[in-house]
């Protein structure tokens, strides 16, 4: 039953073939199919090296991988282990004394199956990471987590396990993972094979520098992307952006980014400015650099027929394909017609399509200068979601679908570094396990503007973090509404603005009222920091200047995030894993090593509570009070005081008279 290969061992019995091979330092990974195992995309990078102990006896084999040991039972049966205690990681589980067993494939034709891998649970088990969700929770054991690309909902199957391990499915099959009390459970609705990747270490941080050399380190940030991005929905000419530019820089305020967004272009899928509302881009471009300002343009997947790309990319197979019916996977908006159209999305998984989105790319914006790029409705954004009716260049939309976000960034990066451009940053809806050494920056989509948003973005940033990708950022403020005149959203903007100044990136984005039907003509309301009255604007102010402040801080987290895969965001516990209490907290995070923030999300509160980690004391800039570590303090929170306090020593200029 048992085959000794020169990194793993192999397994075969009932039909079945499981191949475990050591994956990097203290790591494995096992694939598992019928008969045979194929290759199937996935998020490992270069094979890390490793030198394992394998050992194969009558009736077990094992592979011993520094902290991590593997048991293969006779009957195939996996147990991970810690090497030097014995104690249990993850075992799997039967699902029947009799049939089937941890590991189930039921056809659905043509070689392809619906799989299950199930896992025994663990009492007192935590798990956090797995990407973006509206869920609100931060700690997911208990959840039922779809595996599918959504707007808001992001799915990189990568879990943090506070038992001392992490878990990466390697599979972008459409499914779910049940995190149950009676066992986890990853579903697969249409795939050919199981593959998963496990580490073992003693604390979190060195769990995502081990998934970081797994799937690829995030690049170094570029500088001026740690400063602030102006958006609002959608500036209508080169004038108007320019004129906010401008406005920006005669109030003596700091803007890195401003953004050019949908509807610029001639048609969807032209991927060009449209020379009657932009009619110099260069100039622009120009201008904007002399301001100290980069521009981020906005270029979506879809294709209209409309497009002058649209016939050529069909002919060339570019366009995803469909299991039924014509290449058609969305209605949207489009200039020179009243109603909408049907468009297509371009086919990211395939190497020559890729290659052609990033040649109209380069021709049209970066011949221009144009450098940043905003990768919108990147899931691909489906009308209706049904991903088992496409068909890629990989394979069926069921067995690869959630790749397509990881490469479509993959595209723009290679694009531009074979271009001469070192610095890459791509700000995108959706992503995917390695997303992260494609420069994607991930934001939370298209939410609601209430404070119970505002709430649910904390948790989900910080799972973001878990998932091994360092840059992500909100729409602050929310996306959905918002009426500039109103007191009760000034407040809310206010203390999202807080929240905003530490998180990865600072950008403010939505739909402000007026609202507006979908349409090439829509702006949405005024979203400029000067847009909410006087009160308000003098807090965003100094606000903007605390980010200056905070600039060079943010890039020393980024550096981390480069060499180490340590997201600059994080929950308590992994800096503090052995203060029990750490692992409790959900509605506030350490940003970098010295920064507790503890955001303000309850309408009117002017005070919070707030959980102090052991083993340090804490010091509230504002005051200058020092507290000591190991419990909870009620921390005053007047609307214009950030809620944060500094770690002992810390040296991080959050006061402006420092």
């Amino acid at each position: 039953m048992f085959n000794k290969i020169h990194d793993g061992v192999e397994w075969r019995g009932s039909h079945q073939v499981v191949r475990a091979q050591a994956w990097g330092a203290d790591s494995i990974r096992v694939r598992a199919g019928l008969s045979t195992l194929h290759d199937v995309p996935g998020a490992l990078h270069e094979k890390p090296d490793a030198t394992p102990e394998v050992s194969v006896e009558e009736d077990r084999a094992l592979v011993v991988n520094g902290t991590l040991t593997l048991e293969v039972s006779g009957d195939g049966v996996l147990r991970f282990t810690r090497t030097d205690t014995g104690e249990e990681l993850l075992q799997e589980e039967r699902a029947h004394f009799w049939w089937p067993g941890p590991r189930a494939y039921t056809s659905t034709g043509n070689g392809y199956y619906r799989i299950e891998q199930r896992f025994s649970a663990q009492p007192d088990e935590r798990l956090y990471g797995l990407g973006q969700h509206t869920h609100g929770l931060l700690d997911q054991k208990g959840a039922v987590i779809d595996l599918v690309q959504r707007n808001a909902e992001v799915t990189i199957p990568f879990m943090v396990s506070s038992r001392g391990y992490g878990f990466l499915w390697n599979s972008p099959a459409v499914g779910r993972v049940e995190l149950a009390e009676t066992g986890t459970r990853w579903v697969s609705d249409s795939a050919r094979q199981i593959d998963y990747w496990v580490t073992a270490a003693d604390r979190p941080a060195e769990i995502l520098a081990r998934y970081a050399d797994a799937t690829g380190h995030a690049p170094m940030l570029p500088e001026f992307a740690s400063g602030f991005w102006q958006c609002k929905l959608r500036y209508r000419t080169q004038e108007e952006l320019l004129e906010v530019a401008r406005e920006y820089k005669r109030r003596g305020l700091p803007l890195s980014v401003i953004v050019s967004d949908f509807f610029h272009w001639t048609h969807l899928g032209d991927w060009k400015f449209d020379l009657t509302e932009w009619p110099d881009p260069r100039a622009m471009v120009e201008e904007l650099r002399e301001l100290g300002v980069e521009l981020m343009v906005s270029v979506w997947p879809s294709v209209s027929p409309l497009s002058e790309n649209y016939q050529k990319m069909l002919q060339s197979g570019h366009l995803i394909a469909t299991e039924q019916g014509p290449p058609v996977h969305a209605d949207w908006a489009d200039k020179g017609v009243d109603a909408h159209v049907q468009v297509s999305f371009y086919d990211a998984t395939n190497p020559e399509a890729r290659e052609f989105f990033w040649d109209r790319l380069r021709e049209n914006y970066l011949s221009l200068g144009v450098r940043v790029w905003w990768l919108d409705a990147c899931e691909p954004e489906l009308k209706p979601g049904h991903p088992e009716n496409l068909r890629y260049h990989l394979g069926p939309g069921t067995e690869v679908g959630n790749i397509y976000p990881a490469l479509h960034a993959s595209g723009v990066h290679q694009g531009m570094l074979d271009s001469g451009e070192s610095e890459v940053i791509t700000l995108c809806r959706s992503a995917w396990a390695g997303s992260q050494r494609y420069g994607a920056a991930l934001w939370s989509g298209d939410i609601d503007t209430t404070f119970a948003s505002l709430r649910t973005q904390i948790r989900a940033g910080l799972n973001v973090a878990m998932s091994g990708l360092p840059w992500w950022t909100t729409d602050i403020g929310g996306f959905h509404g918002g009426d500039p005149d109103s007191p009760a959203y000034r407040e809310l903007l206010v203390r999202w603005f807080q929240y905003g100044v530490f998180c990865p990136l600072l950008r403010l984005h939505g739909f402000r009222e007026p609202s507006a039907e979908l349409d090439p003509s829509m702006t949405g309301g005024p979203n400029e920091v000067w847009s909410y009255g006087e009160e308000v604007y003098e807090i965003l102010r100094e606000l903007l200047f605390l980010r200056e402040r905070l600039r060079p801080y943010v890039m020393e987290q980024m550096r981390l995030a480069h060499e180490q895969g340590l997201p600059p965001m994080r929950p308590l516990f992994v800096d503090f894993p052995d203060d029990p209490d750490a692992w409790d907290v959900e509605d506030a995070f350490l940003f970098g090593p010295d920064i507790l923030v503890a955001p303000v999300a309850e309408a009117g509160a002017r005070s919070r509570w707030v959980y102090l980690p052991a083993g340090s004391d804490w010091t509230d800039p504002w005051t200058g009070t020092v507290h000591t570590g190991g419990g909870s303090i009620e921390l005053d929170a007047p609307l214009d005081r950030v809620p944060v306090l500094l770690r002992e020593g810390a040296d991080v200029p959050v006061r402006a008279d420092r």
